[in-house]
């Protein structure tokens, strides 16, 4: 039962962190890169300091324990092909969504907040778009793997739910 609940909870936290990169890939940036440099930044800078908090960081913090303690307890239970889709997407999670947000997209978030909005408008475009552009490709690894990550909690769930052979 515990294997069950974890496996869930694994799948809902995947599922909404894979969902809220995704959003950003699909309309978020491509919506602010259609603005005004200046609108851009401060919309941006915005959003950065809006999604520290209670509902987000469940999604962002939990997922890697989530998919490790199903891991564990999939192994425990003598599930050794669960546990192994359950440790792998742990990894990936923690090396190609977890890892690079902290590393990559947080630092630039945090460099992007110190941008002087009373440059030329020219100016905050060169920004803008350098920073839209390098972000975005982060992004899309850190969206890719979560997907992949989705999937093999996917595949988990479907076998956890067949009889042993």
């Amino acid at each position: 039962m515990l294997l069950r609940l974890s496996a869930l909870l694994s799948l809902l936290l995947t599922g909404a962190i894979f969902g809220f990169f995704y959003a950003w890939v699909c309309s978020t940036m491509w919506g602010l890169d259609q603005l005004p440099a200046e609108t851009a930044i401060g919309a941006m800078n915005a959003m950065n300091t809006s999604v520290r908090n209670g509902v987000f960081m469940p999604a962002f913090f939990g997922t890697s324990p989530a998919l490790a303690l199903t891991a564990v307890l999939a192994w425990g239970a003598k599930r050794r092909d669960v546990a192994a889709l359950f440790a792998l997407a742990t990894v990936l999670y923690a090396a190609g969504a977890f890892v690079p947000t902290a590393t990559v997209n947080v630092p630039m978030n945090q460099a992007l907040m110190l941008t002087d909005l009373s440059q030329p408008p020219e100016a905050l475009q060169a920004a803008w778009r350098s920073y839209s552009d390098r972000w975005q490709q982060w992004n899309q690894i850190r969206t890719a793997v979560s997907g992949l990550c989705l999937l093999l909690v996917g595949a988990g769930l479907l076998r956890l739910g067949r009889k042993r052979p």
